[in-house]
């Protein structure tokens, strides 16, 4: 009686070793999928919407609107690095960079640094005003 216990519970953490590890198993591998699609749709998401033909400009309007979502981040974000704020914006660091130079062209937006150091904050005053 006392053996056929022992069988029993031995089976019975076996089966539960064993259930455990196939759901570690499918867990990891959903992880592992799920990692390489996001990079995809990372890179892609990272593109404008609609898809130019390559060297083409993109309108006045789409860096005009970049270009106020930079600035209402910048203004909620002061001294924060490009690559944050163009996670909050919801675009690369690239496709930030016109938007940039239109603002701290009209004096709405100073950027203090180089390359990977620059921070950027919103300028206040008269030039701030938007014109």
């Amino acid at each position: 009686m006392k053996q056929s216990r022992q069988t029993d519970l031995e089976s019975a953490i076996e089966r539960l070793v064993q259930e455990h590890v196939a759901a570690l198993h499918a867990a990891a591998s959903t992880a592992v999928e799920r990692a390489f699609s996001m990079r995809t749709k990372g890179r892609m998401e990272a593109a404008p919407l609609a898809r130019r033909a390559a060297g083409s400009r993109r309108p006045p309007d789409e860096v005009a609107a970049l270009a106020e979502r930079l600035y209402a981040a910048v203004c909620a974000n002061p001294g924060a690095a490009m690559p944050k704020l163009a996670s909050l914006v919801g675009a690369s660091a690239r496709a930030l960079n016109r938007p940039a130079i239109q603002l701290r062209r009209a004096g709405r937006l100073r950027s203090v640094g180089q390359r990977q150091a620059t921070r950027y904050f919103p300028m206040t005053g008269k030039t701030s005003a938007k014109s």
